[in-house]
């Protein structure tokens, strides 16, 4: 899920939006394109529902993300050496968090290894957008 965009600081940020994006830099990133220029790398994902963004700031799953982040682990199983829990635990973490497009798999051998390819993440959640699934429920 990644987009092209503008990045002005050099960090590499992955957005987490609910329910609509940057059109802007989207926007900005296509007309660069046109021009032959190649945009800053900008990394986005967009949830509808809201218990994506609970699933991505849960302790545990950001707990995995930063240790991915700084120790660059080889496998499942050192990831949760790492973090000192089970690796089943870690594994099904690890999966979810791939389902939310936060990080990938790279095979390496018979080791399955968690990457990720941002440094931050900036999650954008503006309380004046309508939540439908609650308005219909309360019709």
């Amino acid at each position: 899920m990644e987009n092209t965009g503008n990045q002005a600081d050099g960090d590499r940020t992955m957005y987490i939006r609910f329910q609509s994006g940057d059109e802007g830099g989207l926007r900005d990133a296509l007309q660069a394109l046109d021009r032959g220029e190649i945009p800053e790398p900008h990394f986005e994902v967009i949830f509808d529902d809201p218990d994506d963004i609970h699933r991505v700031t849960r302790p545990k799953n950001l707990e995995l993300l930063r240790t991915i982040v700084q120790h660059e682990p080889k496998s499942i199983r050192e990831a949760a050496r790492l973090v000192d829990r089970d690796v089943r635990q870690v594994h099904t973490n690890l999966e979810e968090l791939e389902s939310l497009h936060l990080l990938r798999f790279e095979q390496d051998g018979r080791n399955k290894q968690p990457t990720v390819w941002y440094d931050s993440l900036e999650v954008d959640l503006p309380l004046h957008v309508p939540d439908v699934t609650r308005d219909e429920a309360n019709a």
